[in-house]
């Protein structure tokens, strides 16, 4: 493999994840002329590409599209020299003098210095049905797949903010939308609440878990369990949209990583590994507040100290 980069193997930063974070620690280590390849295995962009409608980032005040923002994002990330390259990462390893090895599906590069930003991945409800019908009735992004329900009836699960931007965003195409959750009231912000509440397309299915996804070759239905009781009921519908939030995507660096309890990765102030070279940036880190304009904010710290590190480096080691 020695064609797929273009300007070679070896590289100043790598950043595994082109999420609001990568793509903001991208554009920073461009800027500083780094040599700087961004890694990802799916869309630039990360969940936030598949947001229908980003009201709170800063300089829009009318708001802008998830997809727009995360476009322009790369845009100018790419203007400063950034590489991209769409594959998956397995594994990143360190040498004795402190250079890390990147391993991909398109093969192996080296960098001084990584940035992980890979963001969270959707968590699954676990049931019956669910991975049979995936595709074909159960999504994980409503912004993706909603259109394809147009007319339809369909059921979001889940009590979050995420889940509620879904649902309002589904009843843009959907004939009836019910949202299934495990409490008795919502989890999400109360503006979020208070136009769920007043929009006439939305109803409730309280105290209730989805207990099984029902279909052969499409969705049908579910099975639902009211959690005080144990009964059970069958709920008709043409899609079931999951939305009870996420886990890390960790998997490729577990054993250079120091996590938290829910396996999100410690650092510091200055999105610091425990393994001297590796930053974190994003949703993938331990932190309280999960937004594309935090996101943004470690990447872009990440970067400056991924530079500081760099510097360190070569002065400790002059050629």
């Amino acid at each position: 493999m020695t064609l797929w980069l273009q300007e070679g193997k070896d590289k100043d930063v790598a950043i595994i994840g082109a999420g609001p974070a990568g793509l903001s620690a991208a554009l920073y280590a461009g800027r500083a002329k780094l040599s700087t390849v961004v890694i990802e295995q799916g869309v630039s962009g990360g969940q936030a590409a598949t947001t229908h409608w980003i009201e709170n980032y800063p300089g829009f005040p009318e708001g802008i599209s998830g997809p727009d923002l995360m476009q322009r994002m790369e845009e100018q990330a790419r203007k400063f020299d950034a590489e991209f390259i769409y594959t998956s990462v397995s594994g990143v390893s360190q040498d004795g003098k402190g250079r890390f090895s990147v391993i991909s599906g398109e093969g192996e590069l080296t960098a001084g210095a990584v940035i992980v930003a890979t963001g969270t991945i959707p968590a699954s409800l676990g049931v019956p049905g669910e991975d049979k019908l995936r595709g074909v009735g159960v999504s994980y992004c409503a912004t993706c797949d909603g259109p394809f329900f147009r007319g339809k009836d369909v059921l979001i699960v889940g009590g979050g903010d995420t889940a509620i931007v879904e649902a309002l965003f589904l009843t843009k195409f959907a004939q009836r939308v019910t949202v299934i959750h495990r409490r008795g009231e919502l989890r999400a912000t109360k503006v979020l609440q208070d136009d769920a509440f007043k929009n006439p397309k939305i109803q409730f299915y309280w105290h209730s878990v989805v207990s099984e996804v029902v279909g052969e070759s499409k969705v049908e239905g579910v099975v639902l369990k009211d959690v005080r009781t144990g009964d059970t009921r069958l709920v008709g519908a043409d899609g079931v949209f999951v939305a009870i939030g996420s886990r890390p995507d960790t998997g490729f660096i577990e054993t250079m990583a120091k996590t938290d309890e829910r396996g999100y990765i410690l650092t510091d102030d200055r999105m610091r590994m425990s393994t001297r070279g590796l930053f974190a940036a994003g949703d993938v880190r331990a932190k309280s507040l999960r937004q594309v304009v935090t996101a943004v904010s470690d990447g872009a710290i990440a970067a400056v100290e991924a530079e500081k590190h760099l510097s360190e480096v070569k002065r400790a080691n002059p050629e």
